[in-house]
């Protein structure tokens, strides 16, 4: 008789969480120089607030949140990779907006897409890859 592991019941991956060191410029940042929709900003406990923020119609959001206690501090690789539909289209308009991307779309032939990556207002790395 063989027995079956029951997984937990996950449904989806609701959110992320980026750690920021000061969450008005951060959703500044998200949400005036990306374009993403503010989806929550509530008070809660003692002074706190949870922020999320997503591009519009994402179903994945990203939680904003300060630093918890000997957690780990802004300014490292979020490991979130952002879909693009014109990732040359894209990248110039993060430029032009003074955000920190890198040099140029890196392209490195089929099968893998053309990716660059940008820096938030905290130095945190977030990629993007073109859809197709």
């Amino acid at each position: 008789m063989t027995e079956t592991a029951k997984g937990a019941r996950f449904t989806e991956v609701g959110r992320v969480a980026v750690t920021v060191a000061d969450q008005d410029r951060a959703l500044e940042f998200y949400v005036g120089t990306l374009g993403f929709e503010k989806r929550a900003d509530i008070p809660f406990g003692d002074g706190h607030r949870w922020i999320e923020v997503a591009p519009a119609g994402a179903p994945t959001g990203i939680a904003l949140v300060l630093p918890r206690e000997g957690g780990q501090g802004p300014g490292y690789d979020t490991g979130i990779i952002l879909t693009s539909e014109d990732i040359d289209a894209d990248h110039a308009a993060l430029r032009e907006r003074g955000v920190d991307t890198d040099q140029e779309v890196q392209r490195w032939g089929a099968p893998v897409p053309p990716m660059f990556s940008f820096r938030d207002a905290d130095g945190n790395g977030v990629m993007v890859v073109e859809n197709g």
